[in-house]
């Protein structure tokens, strides 16, 4: 870049974005593998794949796999330290960091495998997003000095990224460039996406002014990031430059970086435009090793712009070029939940149950929540008995979803038992409706059903939501027969407010 087009964009970076915290976020630049299929799977027909299997289905992140590894060696199985890497990294890929920890920590605590630099930097990161980035720093001060990499630099630069910690991640920075370990691609990549995320742009032009400089050359996530900058602003030229630049080095290009390009164009009003973007990015997942996650996205963006016809046809397509797991049927199941139908939803969640794949709450939610939202209730409850029937446990959004729809359609006493299912397995006061709880309160009041209101304000103590003040004032409401108490939806306002201040 020449420094009279660098000094324009740093110029147009501090001066004209607007701040987009959640365009360009959850990169990891320092251990996945962004092109294709994971390639560790090529031995996954052999005892890996069936250790694997035995893992896989258990999703729920509170139920350790330690004892499915343990049984594995009881019952004299090889244990591979590349296999358990690989699970690792399957793992991770999927989001399930605690159980992906788990399977680290059992490696060398039982196993005594020896961890390379590699295996150190992954294990920072997950305790990073399993336990918060305090521990992630207690586990890198306690690391030996030979340990100490390039990599465990970049994971901890990248967990301070990930969690907006600005001060933290140019302080390791500046230590990093005083031990040399400043030229690599990934901490610049990990400092631009954390400025991206804050809004910073003119530090982020500063940067890459500091990389051009120094002879560090741009690679397709420091172009990703310059393109989400420019799409936070709709600013088409600028998208259409980087796109440019990028296009002369096929090495640099993937579907992500049109759909990315084509994001800046929805904003813009362009849709001819964003579908060109688009049908570039679909050339590119058809090359692509790792379809599924490039199929999934673009199936989005398609109803996002109101393309129906477009994500009918890539569905099908989807179905032909790779195996859907579930993350490809929430990505069908809510675009056509954008277009509001109902009918072809359920659909491709009937041919969901039918593959037989580990149960995800994300499938059928969505769509028990737009048939609580039409009034459906019928459609609803039909889908709920279906997900238990078949071994599947409703969350708290399941049934919160059921609850606001009923209260909302005066379905006063079903709204009464949903929420008391919901309060059952919630994990935090806020996320309950305190409209609808308030309301459930007030008609079980209204019809003399004081046992099942009392029911409500002991499940909220038994979950330590309320305190005893806010109890007893729900109690006092309840049982006064005079209308001159503070109302629920008053009170459960104070709840909120004291359940604010002390998380």
């Amino acid at each position: 870049m020449k420094i009279s087009s660098f000094n324009s964009m740093k110029n147009f970076f501090g001066n004209h974005f607007r701040s987009q915290k959640n365009l360009f976020i959850g990169v990891s630049f320092y251990s996945k593998n962004t092109n294709g299929e994971i390639s560790h799977r090529n031995s996954w027909n052999g005892p890996m794949g069936v250790l694997y299997r035995q893992i896989s289905p258990i999703g729920d992140p509170k139920i350790s796999v330690v004892p499915v590894l343990d049984k594995w060696v009881q019952d004299g199985q090889n244990v591979n330290k590349s296999h358990l890497v690989s699970v690792i990294k399957e793992l991770r890929y999927f989001g399930r960091y605690k159980h992906a920890l788990e399977i680290s920590m059992w490696m060398t605590d039982k196993r005594y495998f020896q961890l390379t630099y590699g295996d150190v930097a992954i294990r920072l990161d997950l305790i990073a997003k399993v336990h918060g980035v305090e521990q992630a720093e207690n586990y890198f001060n306690n690391v030996p000095r030979q340990l100490k990499s390039l990599q465990i630099y970049n994971a901890l630069l990248n967990c301070y990224a990930h969690e907006e910690l600005v001060e933290k991640a140019e302080a390791l920075m500046q230590q990093m460039k005083d031990m040399g370990l400043a030229r690599s691609i990934l901490a610049y990549n990990a400092l631009l996406n954390l400025y991206l995320k804050t809004g910073s742009y003119e530090k982020m032009g500063n940067l890459l002014h500091e990389m051009e400089e120094k002879g560090i050359s741009n690679d397709k996530c420091t172009y990703a990031i310059q393109i989400g900058a420019y799409a936070a602003n709709s600013d088409v030229e600028g998208i259409d430059k980087i796109l440019s630049r990028m296009e002369t080095d096929p090495q640099v290009m993937d579907w992500n970086t049109y759909s990315t390009a084509a994001n800046g164009c929805i904003k813009a009003g362009l849709v001819d435009k964003a579908l060109l973007m688009l049908k570039k990015s679909e050339e590119l997942i058809l090359t692509s090793r790792r379809k599924s996650e490039g199929f999934q996205h673009i199936l989005t963006q398609y109803a996002a712009i109101g393309k129906k016809d477009e994500v009918l046809r890539l569905w099908e397509l989807y179905g032909k070029q790779c195996k859907v797991y579930n993350r490809g049927y929430i990505s069908m199941i809510t675009s056509l939940l954008k277009f509001d139908d109902i009918e072809s939803a359920e659909k491709i969640f009937k041919e969901w149950e039918s593959q037989d794949l580990n149960y995800d709450n994300r499938i059928p939610n969505p769509l028990i929540s737009a048939c609580c939202s039409t009034g459906l209730f019928e459609k609803a409850e039909s889908l709920l008995k279906r997900v238990i029937e078949k071994g599947g446990k409703p969350n708290s959004r399941t049934w919160h979803y059921l609850a606001t729809g009923y209260f909302k359609h005066n379905q006063m006493q079903k709204a009464a038992e949903a929420i008391k299912e919901e309060i059952s397995v919630a994990e935090s006061f806020s996320k309950l409706s305190k409209d609808c709880l308030a309301a459930c309160l007030e008609y079980l009041k209204g019809k003399g059903d004081l046992e099942g209101a009392e029911e409500i304000i002991t499940l909220l103590r038994d979950k330590c939501f309320l305190s005893v003040d806010i109890q007893d004032r729900l109690l006092n409401y309840i049982k006064d027969g005079e209308s001159n108490s503070q109302l629920p939806i008053e009170i459960l306002a104070d709840a909120l407010d004291r359940d604010e201040e002390t998380s």
